[in-house]
């Protein structure tokens, strides 16, 4: 059984699939005008442990990621470049999906492109027309009015806000203490990519393309929806106010969404300087994993802090978690108590936690707990790993055991005969220069033991 926090009921709920064992979820992708950041990044980790605990449960998922591939600012930047939108999109696509696989998240059954889903936005516009839901601005767009769908705000708790009867805003991006009627076909303009429709050359609104490309995949009615707290409102508000008004059957089941990630306690900024991405982690020889595991540390409700400290405190609990994995792939030794019951106990432990509205900072400490548990053979602890491992996406299957250069071996073994002989200052200097080398030595009865540092 899993709970998860609907934004919708603003409460935790048992999850009910519409369809027997089959999970239909949209996940808002990015809009590819620049380098996914960190922020953006987060949100997909947790999409991507969202995945994998319904798969780790056993539920066949269906994910849908959009790529918004016209938008305004796409279009701003194409100008500033002397490009067309195509020249701008498709190479940071390509890097974002490079990005997805360096951070080991799973790939999306589909990642529809909006420019190849501009019929479908027609033909969802044209039915809210036909329903005076929609209507033709003095500018020539087209534009949702609000007022004509009741339930408009129950996303976003919206009688908490000020609605501007009769104002209509037409840029994808507006004030989010104020709510207008919103654009869904901006008419065609000087310089700008556009498409023909029954009323008149123009493109797509931001809103509208989510709504028609999840429907095409998923249907009238699925079941997650998820996203960052940012698209709460005006977003996804405008996604269920324009879908359930078009078929007049609810959208989306449940609504889940992560929290921001602060950089330096700050919200990441230009003006601030502080916006990252996976790029500047890399130029700092920082594995883009330590990032997961970090966002993994923090509840996805909860706002995440970023700092280099904290980042190399990840990295540097990453490391010894691979560690521990080498010396459990080296150790062929099988325990003589029996393990099951404890094994099991321990999937229980886990599961209860994953399956908490995605503990992962409960599961994390599990299963460090678990690798150095000795009443646990290297075996059990393997396969054990292995298979939480597959709801958390650390890529611990990959860890293989290294091969000590004979140079290091050698100056370990110069070293454990010093110590043996009581020479602990010149054995501490050998210490340290294995660790200028890269490699950290380990102290145990069995005599010491030789980790990548």
């Amino acid at each position: 059984m899993i709970n998860l926090y609907n934004t919708l009921a603003r409460k935790k709920q048992t999850f009910k699939p519409l369809r027997g064992k089959n999970v239909g979820i949209y996940t808002c992708g990015p809009t590819v005008y620049n380098f996914a950041h960190l922020g953006n990044l987060r949100t997909y980790i947790f999409e991507d442990i969202l995945r994998r605990v319904l798969k780790y449960n056993s539920y066949k998922v269906k994910q849908i990621m959009n790529i918004t591939d016209v938008e305004d600012k796409i279009i701003k930047k194409a100008q500033q470049e002397k490009k067309n939108i195509n020249q701008i999109t498709k190479p940071y696509a390509k890097i974002f999906l490079e990005d997805l696989k360096k951070l080991s998240i799973e790939k999306a059954e589909k990642y529809p492109l909006a420019t190849k889903h501009i019929k479908e936005m027609i033909a969802l516009i044209s039915g809210l027309i036909k329903k005076g839901i929609a209507y033709k601005g003095e500018d020539g767009s087209i534009y949702f009015n609000i007022q004509k769908f009741k339930n408009y705000g129950k996303l976003s708790q919206l009688q908490k806000r000020e609605i501007k009867i009769g104002a209509r805003v037409s840029a994808d991006e507006y004030n989010k203490e104020q709510a207008q009627d919103f654009v869904l076909w901006k008419t065609k303009k000087l310089n700008e990519p556009f498409w023909k429709s029954p009323f008149g050359d123009g493109r797509p609104g931001w809103h509208i393309e989510c709504s028609a490309m999840a429907m095409k995949y998923l249907g009238k009615t699925f079941d997650i929806h998820a996203g960052g707290v940012d698209l709460i409102f005006p977003h996804h508000e405008n996604e269920i106010a324009q879908s359930e008004a078009a078929t007049g059957k609810k959208f989306v089941n449940y609504w889940l969404h992560g929290e921001h990630l602060l950089v330096n306690n700050e919200k990441m900024s230009k003006s601030l300087g502080n916006i990252y991405t996976l790029r500047d982690l890399e130029q700092k020889n920082f594995n883009p994993l330590a990032f997961r595991y970090l966002v993994l540390t923090s509840h996805y409700r909860s706002k995440l802090n970023f700092t280099w400290e904290s980042l190399q405190a990840a990295q540097n609990a990453l490391n010894n978690l691979h560690n521990e994995m080498i010396i459990i792939n080296a150790d062929k030794k099988s325990a003589s108590i029996s393990e099951n019951q404890r094994k099991l106990a321990y999937e229980k432990q886990f599961l209860d936690a994953i399956n908490d509205d995605l503990n992962t900072p409960k599961a994390i400490a599990l299963v460090r707990k678990i690798v150095k548990d000795k009443n646990l053979s290297s075996n059990a602890k393997k396969s054990l790993v292995l298979k939480l491992d597959k709801a958390l996406g650390l890529g611990l299957k990959n860890v293989k055991s290294e091969k000590i250069p004979l140079k290091i071996k050698q100056m370990a073994d110069e070293r454990d005969k010093l110590r043996a002989n009581k020479q602990f200052i010149p054995a501490d200097l050998l210490r340290k220069k294995i660790e200028e080398l890269g490699y950290i030595v380990e102290d145990t009865a069995a005599g010491p033991k030789i980790l990548r540092k």
